[in-house]
């Protein structure tokens, strides 16, 4: 299937955004009950705690931040690579080549891209928690990267974007079968749990940090794709006429992707460069291609 899809089969390539269309069509609103539920239980158990102040919710967390960031900072290479996923332009980059198969899985992801920048910034300067660089002693714990000390912990943004792109990947691409769903829902939300307490063990959050931000990401995904299913708003990506819009983004996001390079030979970063170059020569082909 996939080496049908990479020789330009066209029914192949409307196959595969035919099914994610279908995927998206079938969810109903009452997934949303489903974050709801967690977030219920976050404020209960906080409300358990007495930890509704800034001081008391770093403190409840305190034993739970150091005995998760000692064990993850064990591998620190692994770790900083990983983390490198919460950054959007990262992560999307791995996908771009589904702009040229599955269109509507972009409009998804560009819709859910932008409630989770909203959801983010506008909760983070409500709630103003210090990081724990900003609260702890520095030698207490293992700071991977640059150390963070701003007032803007909850919550974590890498951990709302990755469960956004995450949350659009699951329901685009649910399989049919009840057995294949569990194994695909399950594997997605364990990978997606990885990535994000690697956010704990660079030392840039504390625990509820990256899972209210998981929280949030889900539901910003949720949210982008109903927005899709539902307005037309991102529909233009499926026509060819625009993709020197795409090229030209590729060839900058590139060269942010080098620069990076320069600065921090992360592996991760050559993996996003090479799907980044590769998505680039496929729709360039497709463009000049009669």
């Amino acid at each position: 299937m996939a080496n049908n899809i990479f020789k330009e089969n066209p029914s192949a390539i409307r196959e595969m955004n035919t099914s994610v269309i279908t995927n998206f069509s079938k969810l109903k609103v009452s997934l949303f009950l489903i974050p709801l539920f967690f977030i219920l239980a976050i404020i209960l158990f906080i409300y358990s705690q007495g930890a509704f102040s800034i001081e008391n919710y770093v403190q409840v967390q305190k034993s739970a931040f150091l005995f998760i960031n000692a064990e993850l900072s064990q591998f620190p290479n692994i770790i900083y690579n990983l983390t490198q996923l919460g950054d959007a332009m990262i992560l999307l980059s791995l996908l771009t080549i589904f702009i040229l198969y599955a269109p509507k899985l972009w409009e998804a992801l560009l819709s859910a891209s932008l409630v989770s920048a909203l959801f983010s910034n506008v909760l983070k300067k409500i709630f103003a928690v210090p990081r724990p660089a900003a609260l702890f002693d520095n030698s207490s714990f293992t700071i991977i990267g640059k150390t963070l000390t701003g007032h803007n912990s909850l919550p974590s943004g890498h951990s709302i974007t990755i469960f956004t792109i995450l949350t659009v990947l699951l329901y685009a691409f649910m399989p049919k079968k009840i057995t294949a769903k569990l194994a695909w829902s399950f594997g997605l939300v364990a990978i997606g749990l990885l990535l994000v307490f690697t956010r704990v063990g660079v030392g840039a959050h504390y625990p509820m940090d990256v899972i209210s931000g998981s929280i949030i990401g889900y539901i910003s995904g949720l949210t982008g794709i109903f927005i899709s299913n539902n307005y037309k708003l991102w529909e233009w990506i499926n026509s060819k006429k625009y993709y020197p819009i795409f090229i030209l983004l590729f060839v900058i996001c590139g060269g942010v992707l080098i620069s990076k390079i320069s600065k921090e030979n992360l592996l991760i970063f050559y993996f996003a460069l090479i799907s980044l170059v590769f998505s680039l020569y496929k729709i360039i082909t497709a463009y000049v291609k009669k």
